[in-house]
């Protein structure tokens, strides 16, 4: 005899509301954000979130700014590389 219920995940609490892919996205959010990331400071996978946007690595006690949802978000990442271009570029330029 086969199963009667589904699994359902973070979702348990929401029961058949707010329709599939409401539950869906929310799933795949809380899932991202409950696992735990890589430390920018000393590369252990041991960051979990605090608060909103805020995150802390468990071994090395690095506190830092990120997301809301996970430590690096996609503008972030390329903020990121467009300074790091520039920093090289006005280094060049000033020599």
């Amino acid at each position: 005899m086969g199963k009667r219920t589904k699994k359902v995940g973070p979702t348990r609490g929401l029961g058949a509301r707010y329709g599939a892919t409401v539950r869906k996205r929310y799933i795949k959010i809380v899932t991202e954000m409950k696992k735990k990331h890589k430390c920018p400071q000393c590369g252990l996978v041991r960051v979990r979130r605090v608060s909103v946007g805020v995150w802390k690595c468990g071994k090395c006690g690095f506190t830092f700014t990120g997301g809301a949802y996970t430590p690096t978000t996609k503008i972030g990442t390329v903020a990121r590389r467009a300074a790091k271009g520039a920093t090289v570029e006005a280094g060049a330029a000033e020599e």
